[in-house]
């Protein structure tokens, strides 16, 4: 199961991480140039919520952003047992 944002579907990008050869021109070089390149992954910051889904209770996985906005509705913690 991939880890997205249940309210906004927000998930993983794929991006690159380069590494550069040679001295700057402002330094006093020829330029700078890539010289080869890796794949990464730019992660949502995601947090774990009880939140109501279709009247029950559900851990989901939900942005910041959407925490933020108030855009979902916390599911009430349950009553502890009581002991006899």
């Amino acid at each position: 199961m991939l880890k997205e944002c249940v309210i906004c579907k927000k998930g993983a990008l794929q991006g690159k991480v380069l590494s550069r050869k040679g001295q700057y021109k402002a330094k006093g070089g020829t330029g700078s140039k890539i010289a080869r390149w890796s794949k990464r992954k730019f992660l949502p910051n995601l947090q774990k919520v009880n939140m109501v889904v279709e009247g029950t209770s559900k851990r989901v996985f939900i942005c910041a952003k959407c925490i933020k906005k108030g855009d979902f509705k916390k599911a009430v913690p349950r009553k502890p047992r009581p002991t006899t």
